[in-house]
């Protein structure tokens, strides 16, 4: 115990702490679960199969307790967080089935109207045992259109460890002022982590090309310049609307197209959350703790209060900018 604490406390989340979840009925589900354990040498013990009849878009909540009850019942204590190796489902009645996961569902943690939802209690927080803390088991989704789509983000996950990458921030402000809630949140990024890593807000809507992004935050309801952003490996990018976590058969830009783009996390609303900036990523947050070297599932989670209607997505034990363990 006294080792497995301190590796943790030193370094962050690593292998030894993920528990994989892979649908038995879907075998792209399998192979995205069984190639993500081998890259990133996941205990065989910590591959957890679940059985999910004809997935769409929507588990019910009846169908998804029955799953995280025996989830549970095979998840060994040292398990920190879950990865869900699949695609479909996305999303459980009113919540995101990454947070359904963390918090079991709740429907607090669910707005109908345009309310406040439940807190987070890993938001903002110096813990590095999410599940020990606070009780929570963060989770985030292996998810792509097609099975080549996840092996190449587990690739880039895996490629950007310890990188400790030349690379800037991009906070994109726009017009659209109902989406644009967390603008006002870009001054207190570029105060507290321009000192150390470079940070630029970009106004103007011809946006350049961008040949060194790490981070990349706006909000719009679609992207139409994706070509013009080479990403990094580990970068994190995201766009507050409505639906971007639906994941697929939305109006509205699915965060998929981020991680199609190069990005290694991105995070959206699989229902209706109004525009809140409390329900989607405070940059500030998520650039100070994934520069502090935390992992991507770390740093991401930790920079939203009310997670409850967003999605995870990406490559979790990614850390481009953790120190390399010491070889005793």
């Amino acid at each position: 115990m006294l080792l497995l604490a301190l590796s943790l406390e030193v370094y962050g989340l690593d292998a030894s702490h993920i528990a994989v979840l892979y649908n038995v009925l879907d075998e792209d589900s399998r192979a995205i679960a069984f190639y993500y354990a081998n890259r990133r040498k996941i205990p065989e013990h910590h591959i957890v199969p679940v059985s999910i009849k004809s997935p769409g878009r929507d588990l019910d909540p009846e169908s998804f307790n029955d799953l995280l009850d025996g989830v549970r019942d095979r998840t060994s204590e040292y398990v920190e967080a879950y990865v869900l190796a699949w695609t479909l489902p996305f999303r459980v009645d009113c919540m995101s089935i990454t947070s359904a996961f963390a918090f079991g569902f709740d429907t607090t943690h669910c707005a109908t109207d345009c309310e406040t939802t439940a807190v987070n209690p890993y938001f903002d927080s110096p813990s590095r045992f999410p599940y020990r803390d606070h009780d929570v088991r963060p989770a985030m989704m292996l998810a792509g259109r097609t099975v080549q789509n996840v092996k190449v983000l587990i690739d880039r996950g895996v490629s950007s460890d310890y990188t400790q990458p030349i690379s800037t921030a991009y906070l994109k402000d726009t017009e659209d002022i109902a989406r644009s809630t967390r603008a006002s949140r870009y001054a207190i990024a570029v105060r507290n982590v321009s000192d150390r890593f470079p940070v630029r807000v970009i106004k103007s809507d011809d946006v350049p090309y961008l040949l060194d992004v790490m981070f990349f935050f706006t909000g719009a309801k679609s992207v139409p310049y994706l070509n013009r952003l080479g990403f990094l490996p580990g970068a994190l990018a995201d766009h507050l609307t409505s639906a971007g976590g639906v994941l697929i058969g939305s109006s509205q830009m699915s965060i998929l197209d981020w991680i199609e783009a190069g990005a290694t996390g991105s995070f959206g609303a699989v229902t209706e959350p109004c525009n809140f900036p409390q329900k989607f990523p405070d940059p500030a947050l998520a650039m100070m703790y994934y520069l502090n070297g935390e992992t991507l599932i770390e740093a991401y989670w930790k920079s939203v209060r009310w997670p409850g209607q967003g999605v995870f997505v990406g490559e979790p034990l990614a850390k481009p900018f953790a120190k390399r363990p010491r070889a005793d």
